[in-house]
């Protein structure tokens, strides 16, 4: 059964800003959503409350048509941020802990990881210190967090930001080959290339609004607002608040 998640006329403040105004969009479970747009559009706001750690102002996000709690949301969702957090700790345990406070047998856990960590291109990883791999492993080994807990919606905050080119490849690589009809991805990105690999839908913001949604193709090539052009050509200015 596919699954579906709405987002529904959401506003968010943060005192005199306004981070999310009526933004609206839905998607369906097999489907790559690529959220663009300047700095201070909302983007990574918007990921945070599809995930359950922020409440909206206004509106509702609906899972399968239920408007679920914070707390609800965040069972059947993960976040991979742009920093990542390690536990002082190896790659075994960083991976392992979020399967042992589910209770998962450790014959199973050893296998879910060693196919986590062989879906990143980490195979062999488990026995290194977490903190001491780079950069851009340490992202590789966050998707894997992420991937080892099966979650009904991915998100992901510029997975691939200030990584080198081969971490950069094998983390798209993973993000493309983890779609299926049970799982729904959406990711923010500044990398319009990478928005054109793996993006089925495109969802443009501006100024805490939605300017456009549209097929990858049709964004990119005959986009129906004039604000969304000038985006993708590089002719925006800087937006005057952070997200």
């Amino acid at each position: 059964m596919t699954i579906s998640l709405q987002v529904q006329n959401v506003e968010k403040n943060y005192g005199n800003v306004k981070a999310l105004q009526n933004v609206s969009f839905s998607v369906d479970g097999g489907k790559i959503v690529v959220l663009i747009g300047s700095n201070g559009a909302g983007k990574s706001t918007l990921l945070r409350i599809i995930s359950g750690l922020e409440k909206p102002d206004k509106g509702n996000v609906l899972f399968n048509n239920q408007n679920l709690p914070e707390f609800e949301m965040r069972k059947i969702s993960t976040l991979v941020f742009q920093r990542t957090a390690m536990f002082s700790r190896s790659v075994y345990d960083n991976l392992a802990y979020g399967l042992r406070i589910r209770s998962v047998p450790k014959e199973e856990i050893n296998k879910k990881i060693s196919d986590a960590l062989s879906a990143v291109g980490l195979k062999g990883f488990e026995k290194r210190r977490a903190k001491k791999t780079s950069g851009g492993e340490q992202q590789r080994i966050s998707l894997a967090r992420a991937l080892l807990l099966n979650p009904k919606i991915m998100l992901l905050d510029e997975p691939t930001a200030n990584l080198d080119p081969n971490s950069g490849r094998t983390i798209e690589k993973t993000i493309n080959n983890s779609k299926n009809s049970e799982t729904i991805i959406i990711l923010a990105t500044h990398n319009l290339g990478q928005a054109k690999r793996l993006a089925d839908v495109v969802v443009h913001m501006q100024e805490g609004r939605i300017v456009e949604v549209a097929n990858t193709k049709d964004l990119f090539e005959n986009p129906k607002q004039e604000v969304t052009r000038k985006f993708i050509h590089g002719e925006l200015g800087i937006n005057t608040y952070r997200e």
